[in-house]
This record gives structure tokens, C-alpha cells and sequence, in this order.
């Protein structure tokens, strides 16, 4: 109550016309607290909820509560710890690239308060996969699982797509439990189209290969891959997907990214870029339905969309998701949610 009231009404105000302001002021903190292994506890007693009904393991990892945080919260994984303590059951960070990149120009984050959505056009902003790799070798290690997402750098031409993603798969490869593979997102310019079928196939068979062949010289399980789709796929090309990740064996799929649709919201917008929040809700339901639906069990399917309390998870999980994320409600509802989710879905 105290975020909602007090704490919300200063970030958004001292950030309206930039909500980065409030983001980058955030993570700091968190990021300092990350090193402090006594505040840390006391984050946790505070508001981790924890149950032996919530565990579940998911391919092959085990998860302490179905709820995470999705990728594009922690780019470049400098607060890890201190948002593990928050309650969440994993995380799942970046999105990474080859290349350090800078994104967008500023302002490429929009709220819509009254329909409790956000638009973006951040454009993959991170330090790189070296800067990353380099950042982590000094950080704790969190004590649920961090999957991390990666994407292609904005400079790198389509055709060499396929080795932009294998050299940030090498280089977080020990510092992750498994990977994303992020083609799905509406501001890197040509990067849905490598959801399309070809393109696709060829990405995923290089990337598990690659997963296998680092874990068998390692003596260890290879990390699991899996896909993150746009909610914005015709069934024809959910089909495709869901084809190419049987016959790759990616072990999971995440639904949905930002949608390009503007469908729910109160007022028009000009913005380009993705939208998240309340509005994406339906639509990530009836992918993940339809998902469910073709692939009777057969790879894991991770609920992400306009996930707002108890009940809107509740039924992201009852239409066949295995695990949940939150990233808009995150920010309108404050810490508060992830434990309010977890209790629910405890009792239920």
C-alpha cells in the first residue's frame, strides 16, 4: 500500500517525462544493495512468501515459485540478488548482445497510467556480453535460477544473426540456468523476421547445438533454450514455431513480447514500439491457449501479459502455462504483487 500511495506518485512524477529517470535510479539502488549480503536477508524475511506447494520443476530446472521477472528489467544483471530477495521464483535478465549498444534515443519509454500499460522502443540498450561476463564474475550468485536472453546487436547483419547470438550464449554461458532466445521484439529493425520458419530453424538447431556441445565438454546437463514469441503470430505461424521447436528440441516458449496492436487502450497513441500491461492480458491468453492446445504437454510454455494479481495468474496458468512473468505490473503495483501472486496460488 505504501508504494501505491507514497512511493509510486514520487517516482512517476520526479520521471514523467522519462520514465527511464526512475528506472536507472531504481537499479542503482538495488545494485548496491546487491553486495550486502545482510540486507539481503532482511529483503527476503520481508517479503519473500514461501511454500513447498509453489516448487516446481520446469525443464530441468528447479523453481521455488512459479512467479518471475521478465527479460528487459535488468539488462545487464547488475542487480541480481537484490531482486531475487524481492520473492521472485527466477529471473530472467538482459536482453544481451554481442555488441554494447546504446538503444534508441530517449524518450523510448511511455506510460499510459489509465490503462496501466507501458510503451517501449528501447531498442536492446546493454554493456555487451564481454562487460557482462566480466560484471558477473564479481557479483553473488542468486540463489533461484537467472535465465538470460539473448538478441542480435543492431549492427550486425541479418545473415551473421546466427553467431551474434552464439557468442553471448558462450560468453553467460556459466552464469545462467537457461537461455531465451529473443526474436521477438519490435524495436530491433529485422529481428521478427527471424521468427519466421527458415530463419528460425536455422537459429535454434545452431543454438542447442552449441548449448550441448559447451555441457558435454563440461560433463554437465546442457542448459535449456528456449524462444520468446511475439503475442502478434497468426496461428499459421504459431504453427511454424511450434514445428521447429519440436524438431530442435527447445525445451520451452515464452508467450508473449510487447505487442505492435494497440487493442485496449483507452485513447489512441502515437508512439511506436511495443506495449505491455493490462491490455496485452487477452491476447497472451489465447496464444498461450492455442499453444497449449497443439502441443499437448510437450514443451513448457512460460505466461507472460498483463498479469496484474492473483487471478489474472490464475488463469495465465490455467490455460497451460507452467510458469509465470511480470514486468508492467512490476512497476504500477510495486514488490508487493510477487508475494500477493505466490500466497494466492499457495491456498488455490
Amino acid at each position: 500500500m505504501l508504494f501505491k500511495t507514497l512511493i509510486r506518485p514520487v517516482m512517476f512524477r520526479a520521471s514523467a517525462n522519462d520514465p527511464e529517470i526512475a528506472h536507472h535510479w531504481l537499479m542503482e539502488r538495488m545494485a548496491m544493495l546487491s553486495h550486502s549480503q545482510t540486507i539481503l536477508k532482511i529483503i527476503e524475511a520481508t517479503n519473500a512468501y514461501k511454500s513447498p506447494a509453489l516448487e516446481r520443476d520446469v525443464f530441468g530446472v528447479h523453481f521455488p515459485n512459479p512467479v518471475g521477472l521478465a527479460g528487459g528489467f535488468d539488462k545487464n544483471g547488475i542487480a541480481l540478488p537484490a531482486l531475487a530477495a524481492l520473492g521472485f521464483g527466477f529471473i530472467e535478465a538482459g536482453t544481451v548482445t554481442r555488441y554494447a549498444q546504446p538503444g534508441n534515443a530517449r524518450p523510448r519509454i511511455f506510460r499510459i497510467s489509465e490503462d496501466s500499460a507501458l510503451i517501449n522502443r528501447m531498442g536492446f540498450p546493454n554493456d555487451g556480453a564481454d562487460a557482462i561476463h566480466a560484471h558477473l564474475s564479481r557479483l553473488p550468485k542468486p540463489g533461484i535460477p537467472i535465465g538470460w536472453s539473448i538478441g542480435k546487436s543492431k549492427i550486425t547483419p541479418q545473415e551473421e544473426a546466427i553467431e551474434d547470438y552464439l557468442y553471448s550464449l558462450r560468453k553467460l554461458y556459466e552464469f545462467s540456468d537457461f537461455f531465451t532466445v529473443n526474436v521477438s521484439s519490435p524495436n530491433t529493425p529485422g529481428l521478427r523476421q527471424l521468427q519466421d520458419k527458415e530463419p528460425l530453424d536455422r537459429l535454434l538447431q545452431a543454438i542447442v547445438q552449441e548449448s550441448e556441445a559447451i555441457a558435454q565438454k563440461a560433463g554437465s546437463p546442457a542448459k535449456a533454450v528456449l524462444v520468446k514469441i511475439a503475442p502478434d503470430l497468426t496461428e499459421s505461424q504459431l504453427d511454424d514455431v511450434i514445428e521447429v521447436c519440436l524438431n530442435r528440441h527447445v525445451r520451452g516458449i515464452i508467450a508473449t513480447n510487447t505487442t505492435l496492436a494497440r487493442t485496449g487502450l483507452s485513447h489512441s497513441s502515437s508512439e511506436s514500439g511495443g506495449l505491455s500491461g493490462r491490455p496485452l492480458h487477452q491476447r497472451s491468453l489465447e496464444v498461450i491457449r492455442y499453444l497449449n492446445q497443439q502441443l499437448q504437454h510437450k514443451v513448457p510454455i512460460i505466461g507472460v501479459g498483463g498479469i496484474f494479481g492473483p487471478d489474472d495468474a490464475k488463469r495465465t496458468l490455467d490455460a497451460g502455462a507452467s510458469l509465470i512473468q511480470i514486468y508492467t505490473s512490476f512497476i504500477y503495483e510495486g514488490p508487493d504483487i510477487i508475494k500477493r501472486i505466490n500466497r494466492q496460488l499457495a491456498r488455490s
